[in-house]
């Protein structure tokens, strides 16, 4: 079967990064191994978990059956507070490749800064040994403020990715600037918004309506033609292959202006200074 696969980014590493991929965030096992595999075949390259989702060991029986082979998908995850420290993110990594059933990450992330422990820093840090014994293709941050990323840059680190919720309610401007400035890729999670809101708005359904696409659909260009990564989830099989489907149009500058116009701040953000495991 020929599937269309979606384009990917250079990370500064050196990784190839699909431009969109799979969340799958909150799936159990069970439901991770059947939905993953069936995106494998559709012509998912990016699978996007973590140690907090407690569902690693699906994604991971999904890559062994699937066709595709190992060396073609890029598996995120990331890992929780309790493994901030230099030699630390070596125990999180072996937890994690052996939950997954792998021999390397393509892309391990800090899941959240959480800044009270103050040992973020060195979790990064830490990740570095990872990166230069090839355990890890690419170094990444999930939820870094740019404060969180100063001390990185302060301390001579640079992620390759900076997870963090954003779509065109939240277009985080300070932060997607801080990236570009540096050459970390911005990669959105709730690409689509946390609830239907942002799919209902005029500019989005008017775009929709004009090429002939659903309002996700939109969206999801939009994201890829800014030059965000996107995860969106999902787990019905149409949708899943609408989600991928995005890459044979494209908007214009002015249609993507009037998405990125509907930003309206931070309200709705899970503030990383305050939340987070």
């Amino acid at each position: 079967m020929n599937v269309e696969l979606a384009p990917v980014v250079t990370l500064r590493n050196g990784a190839k990064m699909p431009l969109l991929g799979l969340g799958t965030w909150p799936m159990e096992n069970a439901e991770a191994a059947e939905v993953v595999e069936a995106a494998l075949e559709l012509g998912y390259r990016l699978i996007d978990t973590a140690e907090n989702y407690a569902n690693e060991p699906g994604v991971g029986v999904a890559v062994k059956h699937s066709s595709v082979p190992r060396e073609d998908i890029f598996i995120t995850t990331k890992f929780n507070k309790q493994w901030h420290s230099y030699d630390g993110v070596e125990e999180a990594f072996e937890a994690s490749a052996r939950r997954l059933g792998v021999d390397y990450i393509d892309l391990l992330m800090v899941h959240w800064p959480v800044p009270e422990q103050d040992r973020y820093v060195d979790a990064v840090a830490g990740m570095t040994k990872l990166l230069a014994d090839g355990r890890i293709r690419a170094l990444g941050v999930s939820n870094f403020k740019t404060a969180h990323l100063r001390r990185l840059f302060d301390s001579g680190l640079v992620p390759d990715v900076n997870q963090v919720q954003l779509d065109p309610l939240h277009t985080r401007p300070d932060i997607v600037e801080l990236h570009r400035q540096h050459g970390i890729v911005t990669e959105a999670w709730s690409p689509l918004g946390r609830g239907g809101a942002l799919l209902q708005e005029p500019a989005v359904t008017a775009l929709a309506e004009r090429y002939g696409r659903t309002p996700a659909q939109i969206v999801l260009r939009w994201h890829t033609l800014v030059g965000n990564v996107a995860i969106p989830k999902s787990s019905h099989p149409d949708r899943l292959a609408e989600n991928l489907g995005i890459f044979d149009f494209v908007l214009t500058g002015e249609e993507l202006d009037s998405l990125s116009a509907l930003n309206s701040g931070e309200t709705g953000l899970l503030d990383a200074d305050v939340f987070g495991h």
